[in-house]
Order: C-alpha cells, then structure tokens, then sequence
C-alpha cells in the first residue's frame, strides 16, 4: 500500500500556473501503475484531470489537455501537476491517487489526504 502526500500553495492568482507535488512512499512510481490527479470543486463530483505512467507517457482529461502538464522526479519518487492560466473555476479541491486500468475501467486504491487550492486575486 503506497501513501501519497500533496503539497504546494493553496492560493493562486488568476492567469498563473497552478502547481502541486505529489510525494509517494511506500511503492516507487517508476516500476507500475498509473499516477493520476483528480480534483473535486463544490456541489460537483470528482474530475479526473489525468495521470503519467510508470514509464513516464502522460494522459490528460480532453477538457483540460491544453493547460496541464504533468512530470516527475524520480530521484524523489514524486510526481508534478501544472495547471496553466487558472481561472477561479479552477477552485477545488485535489487529490494525486494511484490507479490501475482494470476491464476498461479506472480504478484508484491509494491517495492523498487533498490540498485545497483557491485562485483569487
């Protein structure tokens, strides 16, 4: 069972790059499985925005492709969201989760505790 940590700054101005970490222990995340961000913003459900494999390929929401980008550390074992020209829509909540594909399905059985992340001027 892998344990995963999120960090970085919970309030970020409009027009700028929303970034976060996620720290992973317990499990290398070069070796399997998917490692996904996952938002959830008031009165709606959760919003995958996409993953990067244990291989390093990445996989983004169609919704959101043209402002994210996701990396990692390796060294570190950790894994980076960045959401580019942020809007207060982009309020939420959000998680990092390990997840697997499983009958055509995604499934998602370890994450993060959640940072909350609020774009405001």
């Amino acid at each position: 069972q892998a344990q995963l940590q999120e960090s970085g700054p919970g309030l970020v101005k409009p027009s700028q790059t929303l970034s976060l970490t996620c720290t992973v222990s317990g499990g290398s995340i070069t070796t399997n499985y998917y490692w996904s961000w996952i938002r959830q913003s008031p009165g709606k459900g959760l919003e995958w925005i996409g993953y990067i494999s244990y291989s390093g390929g990445t996989n983004y929401s169609p919704s959101l492709k043209s402002r994210t980008s996701m990396s990692r550390d390796t060294s570190k074992n950790q894994f980076t969201l960045q959401l580019s020209s942020v809007t207060p829509e982009d309020t939420a909540e959000y998680f990092c989760a390990r997840g697997l594909k499983f009958g055509g399905a995604d499934y998602f059985g370890s994450w993060g505790q959640g940072t909350q992340v609020t774009v405001s001027s």
